[in-house]
């Protein structure tokens, strides 16, 4: 696993994306530890679509039209109903009015970062041309690698997820108690959800 790979796999990471979105609008709306259960979703299904890829399943999402826009419907309605749920503040942002985060289970938290990033068909695909950019031509066992390198981004998504979730967590402190701050900020996230169902919608296999 080279510097190289590490770099280009941090930027990656760091760019916003839905997993990002999901664990600062949880970290915002709910404190440091739900931050890192919604982290810790995303960091999961990235994992498992690591699995899709080596299994070979990215090619049939690639070459089968039918799959892939099904998959893609799904995750534009749920980036949808999460947009209208951060707004309405039943989701993810929803605050008391003392400023508490209202009771979720962290398995909740968990399988709706998995669900979310679960119905983006791209991402096993980015895996596929990803990867192998970063194997060597005369490579001894290139699938032993490619798993390697899987794993190395995977970590990557981990450490870079969990950072946005203390960033976030420690601006809560500054904004939960301010009715206005925490209303633009529905607003925004809202906003940036409906943005990832567009961008979804717009994805071709």
């Amino acid at each position: 696993m080279t510097l190289e790979f590490l770099a280009t796999a941090l930027i990656v990471c760091l760019a916003p994306g839905i997993g990002v979105i999901y664990t600062l609008s949880t970290a915002l709306g709910g404190g440091l530890a739900r931050g890192l259960w919604a982290a810790l979703g995303c960091t999961l299904v990235t994992g498992l679509h690591l699995v899709a890829a080596l299994a070979g399943l990215a090619a049939v999402l690639h070459t089968s039209a039918l799959l892939f826009q099904a998959i893609k419907f799904a995750g534009v309605a749920y980036l949808l109903w999460m947009a209208w749920t951060t707004l309405r503040g039943t989701g993810a942002l929803q605050v008391t009015p003392d400023g508490r985060a209202r009771e979720v289970t962290p398995l909740s938290i968990v399988l709706r970062g998995i669900l979310l990033n679960l119905l983006n068909p791209k991402l096993p695909l980015f895996f596929v041309a990803f990867l192998p950019q970063f194997i060597p031509a005369d490579a001894a066992d290139p699938t032993a690698l490619m798993l390697e390198l899987g794993v190395g981004f995977v970590a990557t998504t981990g450490v870079v997820m969990a950072g946005y979730a203390l960033v976030a967590g420690a601006l809560r402190l500054h904004l939960v108690e301010n009715l206005r701050a925490m209303t633009w900020m529905r607003r925004a996230f809202a906003a940036t959800f409906a943005g990832l169902a567009a961008r979804l919608m717009a994805e071709r296999a």
